[in-house]
């Protein structure tokens, strides 16, 4: 994702990459799944304290990224982390901060505290029975002499039950906003919602006349919807960026499964209709890693084109990763349908993510309305 002949980002990778190996190998996983625990705050606060969390904020405001580009450097984590299928908070707590460092006035103190680790935040726009429409909200907020009161539900809120605040967006006065609300604060009930994945935890939260003061909104009504615009846009980059690590990782280890497997005295992978599926593949994969390279350029570059990359992006990525690992379990033979292999652990994030801000067919009908509109009138 980001310059490779950088030696900067190249030890930034490896760090990295060390990090979530030693910290959280498939082995940890289980380890955390069975004890019902998604990520460990200690954990989370080192893996903050390696500049994860800080890529996407400015200087001033006590971030910086490793290659002046934070975008790819946070897809670069994002993708490293697929490898493992990391647990932790790096997609709600940089979508958090994507909006905020782009309205900081009053937030300055919560932009510090997430970047250290010491917080964790999660952007609650999703709403129960609705597909992906950011800007459609039914939860409300009604200003009052002291603030706003938030009222309504909202549901899918990835590390709701771990989050200390929580981005809400709201419709007030006519118009999209968001707000900062503690998510200790009276009239916040958190419930856990279950999840395909082993570690990933959402929760729906219920908002019943929840007071906030004024300090609480982030950025203006006029520039709201474009930040939303613009964190909707970092979500489904990382998403896509860590599918493209976990497809990586789940080849190399297919591949290398046919060629230590042998059958009539031949490795498996040698038989030339097992050699046109990994073909294909590989192809797919290299389709999913262009696309995603696309859209991470686009949004870094905040490109009037990022809207298209990001779509088409998710689109294929989130139509051919499922079935590609699929794929993958069926060339292992009967071991990969096991729970002892690592296998379903790839495929319980993609299939998660398949769903997550956006469908592919969703997504479809994005790039055709947006075609429609770049077409000339005849």
């Amino acid at each position: 994702m980001s310059d490779v002949a950088n030696p900067e980002v190249l030890l930034f990778a490896s760090t990295t990459q060390s990090f979530l190996e030693k910290e959280v190998p498939l082995s940890r996983l289980r380890e955390l799944h069975a004890a019902g625990i998604s990520f460990e705050a200690d954990w989370w606060r080192r893996a903050a304290e390696l500049g994860w969390t800080s890529l996407l904020v400015p200087e001033e405001l006590g971030g910086g990224s490793v290659s002046g580009d934070g975008v790819a450097d946070l897809a670069l984590v994002a993708e490293l982390a697929g490898k493992t299928v990391a647990p932790g908070p790096l997609h709600p707590v940089s979508t958090v901060l994507a909006g905020l460092v782009e309205a900081p006035e009053n937030h300055e103190e919560t932009i510090e505290s997430l970047v250290a680790g010491e917080l964790v935040a999660s952007w609650a726009v999703y709403e129960p029975g609705k597909s992906w429409s950011p800007l459609d909200a039914a939860v409300t907020a009604t200003r009052t002499d002291a603030g706003y009161r938030i009222d309504g539900v909202k549901d899918r809120v990835e590390a709701g039950a771990e989050s200390a605040i929580l981005l809400v967006v709201a419709q007030c006065e006519g118009a999209v906003r968001q707000f900062l609300v503690p998510a200790d604060a009276p009239g916040v009930r958190v419930e856990s919602q279950r999840s395909i994945d082993m570690v990933k935890s959402y929760a729906r939260v219920h908002f019943d006349g929840v007071e906030v003061d004024a300090s609480a909104v982030v950025g203006s009504a006029e520039q709201t919807a474009e930040l939303i615009v613009r964190q909707g846009h970092v979500a489904m980059v990382l998403q896509c960026a860590e599918v493209v690590g976990i497809l990586e990782t789940v080849l190399a280890f297919t591949i290398q499964w046919g060629f230590d497997r042998h059958s009539f005295g031949r490795p498996l992978g040698s038989y030339q209709a097992l050699k046109h599926k990994y073909a294909d593949l590989k192809i797919w994969f290299e389709a999913c890693r262009a696309t995603t390279n696309a859209a991470v350029a686009e949004v870094a570059s905040r490109s009037p084109g990022a809207d298209m990359a990001i779509s088409v992006a998710k689109s294929y990525v989130g139509e051919h990763a499922p079935g590609m690992l699929q794929d993958c379990v069926q060339l292992h033979g009967g071991i990969g349908v096991t729970w002892e292999h690592d296998l379903h652990l790839f495929l319980r994030r993609v299939t998660l993510y398949r769903s997550m801000f956006g469908t592919p067919e969703e997504h479809n009908l994005h790039v055709y309305a947006l075609t429609e509109q770049l077409e000339p009138a005849s």
